[in-house]
């Protein structure tokens, strides 16, 4: 009788003891996993952090260099046309600084107006061709491109760094031209389109040195290429202060030459643009402007600048 009573609480009380007997093992398992993890914490947190430990230079990158757009303009009906769409495009190229030279005695006023409105950096400058140099078939914009490296000259040291680019106002420029120029170490130089009597000119590179000339005119020239087709490094026209566009005996057609002779060789020459085989300048012209309808009396009552 004692036994069954024995048994029967025991077998009531079993449940419960297995009860507390788990929820004991439980907590204890948490607390060792909360002790391990808070350990491994705290050796993390004291090690030394090997990216903490090492600190990279706090270097900044140079900026890039300034180009400086030399541009011989003159007086005529489409010269205003030509230097909005030279600004169009000068407008959305960083770091740039645009010399505009006039062939003229004075700066007029339509370019003084035009520049200052223009909204790019710009020097403006002018001198006069002497009349004995207009002749056709001489040489032109010698005497602007002249005082424009001049003004470099004058108003640069060896401190600055930039690239110098003579931009005529007749061409028109791919963006990508000035970032192609702008890593320029000496001198740099790359296709024109529609020039020289083809559909473009180039100079013929191999293993990354220039070797010679595709081009459809006087393939003999030492440098066969056109003003749009070349950039030269700021210190090499300060290093090289003799350095000029010749007017003494000079060509049409041999000013580029004349004067890359006096400043670098044919092996030293930079090919940009896809290893010269890619056109991002083109050496086009407006067409002839027809004013036969231009009144000579009874003209507008508003003046207007065109």
């Amino acid at each position: 009788m004692m036994k069954s009573i024995f048994y029967s609480r025991f077998f009531i009380l079993l449940p419960w003891v297995l009860i507390v007997i788990i929820v004991i093992d439980i907590d204890t398992k948490r607390s060792s996993v909360r002790n391990t993890a808070h350990s491994y914490l705290s050796r993390l947190s004291s090690a030394p952090r090997r990216d903490a430990a090492v600190h990279a230079p706090n270097r900044t990158a140079p900026p890039p260099l300034l180009i400086y757009a030399i541009t011989p303009t003159y007086s005529r009906a489409v010269q205003k046309a030509e230097l909005t769409r030279l600004a169009n495009t000068f407008r959305q190229v960083p770091h740039f600084h645009w010399i505009v030279v006039e062939d003229s005695a004075s700066r007029t006023e339509l370019v003084s107006r035009f520049l200052a409105r223009g909204r790019v950096p710009y020097t403006h400058l002018h001198v006069l061709t002497p009349r004995r140099f207009k002749r056709a078939g001489m040489p032109r914009a010698t005497e602007q491109r002249n005082a424009a490296l001049s003004w470099l000259r004058a108003h640069r040291t060896a401190t600055d760094s930039g690239v110098v680019f003579f931009a005529d106002d007749d061409n028109t420029y791919s963006l990508e031209l000035f970032e192609e120029m702008r890593s320029t170490k000496g001198v740099s130089v790359w296709p024109v389109g529609l020039v020289g009597g083809r559909r473009y000119e180039r100079p013929v590179v191999e293993k990354g040195k220039v070797v010679g000339w595709y081009t459809g005119w006087k393939a003999d020239r030492p440098f066969a290429i056109d003003m749009a087709g070349f950039a030269v490094n700021l210190q090499v026209i300060l290093d090289n202060p003799r350095a000029l566009f010749k007017r003494r005996g000079a060509k049409p057609g041999m000013q580029e030459s004349d004067f890359l002779k006096q400043i670098t060789k044919l092996e030293d020459l930079e090919p940009k643009a896809r290893n010269c085989t890619q056109v991002l300048v083109w050496h086009t012209r407006t067409e002839k402007v027809n004013l036969g309808n231009e009144p000579k009396r009874h003209q507008d009552s508003v003046l207007i600048e065109v």
